[in-house]
């Protein structure tokens, strides 16, 4: 049986969020929401399969952040990790029994 790290746990449960809206918040900014319920969720779907990670990007191997192009529009997203108060940081972004999750997916020029 294997241990895992806590960056391994970490990129489980930001994957889960990314992939599915599931184990956390989501937020979409001004400049998402402007593009339509019908762009939105053609974004979702493609937020889901994003893959891009890779050192520069992705230094801590927690696939908390991502840019990408989608129909013309550079998107980024970012998962976020709070107390479950919503108030200060979380203390172990690995434990979700302590940590809420929130991804905020903008254009990469709201950043």
């Amino acid at each position: 049986m294997s241990m895992q790290s806590d960056a391994e746990k970490t990129r489980v449960l930001n994957d889960e969020l990314r992939k599915h809206l599931l184990g956390g918040g989501a937020v979409i900014t001004a400049g998402i929401a402007e593009l339509g319920p019908n762009v939105v969720e053609r974004l979702l779907l493609t937020l889901a399969v994003y893959d891009d990670f890779h050192h520069a990007n992705d230094p801590y191997e927690q696939h908390d952040f991502g840019v990408f192009e989608f129909e013309g529009t550079r998107v980024a997203f970012k998962i976020d990790y709070y107390d479950k108060s919503l108030t200060f940081h979380s203390p172990n972004p690995a434990d979700p029994s302590v940590t809420e999750r929130i991804i905020t997916i903008m254009r990469a020029d709201e950043y």
